[in-house]
């Protein structure tokens, strides 16, 4: 399962009519929140290179880039966030 390394351990959506209300960025929030409370001490988030208010909100909620990869020919990021 070495394919499993390129995907996140959590994550997100927010359906359209409801976007660009902050809903996402709380969400992630809270998630780390609860990703803590497990003993967890970083997590990994994958996000389509192209989807940049996703990444806006990794970045806000303190993610760091990592590396990119590639899936079913999309481009992809990964971000780690420290708990």
């Amino acid at each position: 399962m070495i394919f499993l390394k390129d995907f996140g351990n959590c994550g997100y959506s927010v359906r359209p009519s409801e976007r660009k209300k902050g809903y996402a960025t709380e969400m992630l929030h809270q998630l780390i929140g609860v990703a803590k409370e497990a003993g967890m001490t970083k997590l990994q988030i994958s996000v389509e290179k192209t989807n940049t208010a996703s990444i806006k909100v990794i970045e806000k909620n303190g993610g760091v880039y990592e590396r990119s990869f590639t899936y079913e020919d999309e481009l992809a990021d990964i971000y780690m966030i420290s708990i």
